[in-house]
């Protein structure tokens, strides 16, 4: 009823303590805890004909590292964040979460550079092994996590070739500018129909 057409919520990750932005915006350090909350938060956004997004995938409250600011750098084994941080990322995928959005962390004993850019990350575990359907966003490509990639255009490019559907840029119109300016239009049939199912459909 305000013309709200997309909620970039609920977040997923785990308040481990230790991140300076994740912080109290995680519902708990508990997957289960998080899990129950998530599932409540969706299905009241769903009451109000609105679509979820779960982030940071795969987890971003591990680290210490804002970022906005910086690359965060997750150095824990994979089988450590599969075990604990991923818990309701698989759980919310199971339940057909519509959209999810990445965390422009590097976690190193999986790949060497950011989840939102990585094909590792987002065509092997998210699409081929957790099978999952929906859209796929970026985080804010004008972030400091994302410029160790390149420049906006670089920065979009790789999202694009890692799987992410749809590429935020945020407070940075001349960015905006350019990088339309700089990408081809090419039809992605897939990407369009995932985005399409976020629409708003009258509340219930």
């Amino acid at each position: 009823s305000f013309g709200i057409d997309l909620c970039f919520a609920p977040v997923l990750d785990r308040d481990c303590g230790v991140s300076t932005v994740i912080g109290d915006r995680a519902f708990s350090a508990d997957p289960q805890i998080i899990i129950k909350l998530a599932r409540a938060f969706r299905a009241g956004l769903n009451a109000a004909g609105l679509k979820a997004t779960g982030k940071h995938f795969p987890g971003h409250g591990a680290v210490a590292a804002d970022s906005h600011l910086e690359l965060p750098i997750d150095r824990r084994p994979f089988a450590d964040i599969e075990q604990k941080d991923l818990v309701p990322f698989k759980a919310l995928i199971d339940d057909g979460i519509e959209s999810l959005m990445l965390a422009h962390v590097r976690y190193s004993a999986f790949d060497d550079i950011p989840a939102s850019f990585s094909r590792k990350w987002i065509r092997g575990l998210l699409r081929s092994q957790y099978k999952y359907n929906g859209a796929v966003f970026c985080d804010d490509l004008c972030m400091k996590g994302a410029v160790v990639i390149g420049d906006i255009v670089q920065r979009a490019q790789v999202a694009l070739h890692a799987g992410c559907d749809m590429l935020p840029v945020c407070n940075e119109r001349g960015e905006v500018v350019k990088l339309l300016d700089a990408l081809p239009v090419k039809e992605r049939r897939l990407a369009s129909a995932r985005l399409k199912a976020l629409y708003r459909k009258p509340a219930t």
